[in-house]
């Protein structure tokens, strides 16, 4: 068995000889994203397991071990994982877990100190927690992230933006139920075995694997007229996870709508540009910005692609990051970038002006800079936006599914009615505009 070693600050190392032996336990947030990141890791030499667990008994551990004060994600973060390990399915002497650590002002750089604690608390402080960031916060001889890991990485984000946005768009309409799912797997499959082989990996092979992933959902066939959209944004967790939002995506399905989620590529781009805007407002070293602006144009220059590609494969494509940023003018400054920051209530704005009026907004239990932008500029931009149909749902410890799923269904019967009273406005014009020249 793995020897324990600690650093010189007394944190227990995830070492080489743990990487051959233990098995990494990662939560579960974005299903498609995090199954191929798994899947990488996996070819790397680690043994990874992605955990879909849910149950009330999860809430009840994360209470269990995490302070009362603590937001919402990151007691089912912590819930979770500490619930797996307690679960007897695993060897807890050949285990770590495995969190991200963002490095901003967001407490979720802090939930690998809450995890730790937890650990000890449930008499499990030998078991290795393993940070997965991009700061320089923590290292561990026995978990590196190689340039071709990240790069491999940064594509696998770009990919699952991509299946998830055309996924979405026919799943709703799907003539056979669960053909979605299945060619979101082959392409799952197809992907990671170009990336062994060395494939789709420099962005004209990104270019060509973005139209097959089009096409592939093109060649699904649908039914049906369409359906109200809604649109999901929030704090990350909480907006992509199953677990956080009691299977959002699922129910608004069951309902008869179709979930309009915005990626995760904003997001990246969005804590890239935080870089560069630390250095406009506080100062600070010239190469760090130019470094960021140099990853972050190429990000975007990956994410236009994208967006090519969905256009012209007939789905409907999202803004960039750059159209965000203009939506946000007179909103909120771009020195608001706590959590979710300005972008949160830019991918409100860009749902509204792109046809998708109707928004749950989910507001996790204690993190603060969400309701600022989140729930705090529900109220101006109905002002600004008379018929956008936004709802604030809350999640926490207490709150109770069907109260959350209550609230949503008032919001759909509200969109049904706008969209029939906008349908009975616009078909007297229709009328007129059919009538014969001189009649």
């Amino acid at each position: 068995m793995a020897e324990l070693v600690y650093d010189s600050t007394g944190r227990l190392l995830f070492t080489e000889e743990m990487k051959k032996e233990y098995t990494l336990l990662m939560p579960q947030m974005l299903p498609v994203h995090f199954g191929m990141m798994a899947r990488l890791l996996e070819r790397e030499g680690f043994k990874v397991e992605t955990l879909n667990t849910t149950g009330r008994q999860i809430v009840e551990t994360g209470q269990k071990y995490v302070h009362n004060d603590t937001c919402y994600p990151a007691l089912l973060v912590i819930g979770q994982l500490i619930d797996a390990v307690q679960s007897g399915k695993y060897d807890v002497h050949k285990v770590g877990l495995l969190i991200t650590q963002t490095g901003g002002g967001c407490r979720a750089s802090n939930y690998i100190h809450l995890l730790r604690k937890a650990l000890k608390k449930a008499g499990l402080e030998f078991v290795p927690v393993v940070s997965v960031n991009l700061s320089g916060l923590e290292k561990n001889p026995g978990f590196k992230l190689t340039i071709p890991f990240l790069r491999k990485a940064v594509f696998a984000m770009m990919y699952g933006d991509l299946i998830v946005q055309t996924s979405n768009q026919v799943r709703p309409y799907e003539v056979t139920p669960g053909q979605t799912d299945e060619t979101i797997h082959q392409c799952m499959d197809r992907l990671l075995h170009g990336m062994d082989q060395g494939k789709g990996l420099s962005y004209p092979q990104m270019c060509e694997n973005f139209k097959w992933i089009v096409q592939a959902f093109r060649d699904i066939p649908v039914q049906g007229p369409p359906k109200v959209r809604v649109g999901v944004v929030g704090e990350i967790y909480i907006k992509y996870s199953p677990l956080g939002n009691n299977n959002l995506e699922h129910f608004l399905l069951s309902e008869g709508a179709e979930p309009v989620v915005p990626g995760l590529t904003d997001f990246i781009i969005f804590k890239i540009n935080n870089r560069e805007v630390d250095v406009d407002l506080y100062g600070g070293k010239w190469i760090k910005k130019k470094v960021c602006q140099i990853f972050e144009n190429y990000v975007k220059k990956c994410q236009r692609a994208m967006i090519a590609a969905m256009a012209e494969g007939g789905f409907r494509a999202p803004g960039t990051f750059d159209d965000l940023r203009r939506l946000i003018h007179g909103y909120l400054g771009e020195g608001n970038k706590m959590g979710e920051g300005w972008l949160l209530t830019a991918e409100m704005l860009e749902l509204i002006h792109s046809g998708t009026p109707n928004i749950v907004c989910t507001q996790p239990f204690g993190c603060l800079p969400n309701h600022i932008v989140g729930k705090g500029m529900i109220r101006k931009l109905k002002d600004d936006y008379p018929y956008s149909n936004i709802v604030a749902i809350d999640y926490d410890p207490s709150a109770t599914q069907i109260n959350q799923e209550n609230r949503i269904k008032l919001m759909l019967a509200n969109a049904r009615a706008l969209a029939k009273e906008e349908s009975a406005q616009t078909a007297p014009q229709a009328a007129e505009d059919r009538t014969p020249v001189g009649v």
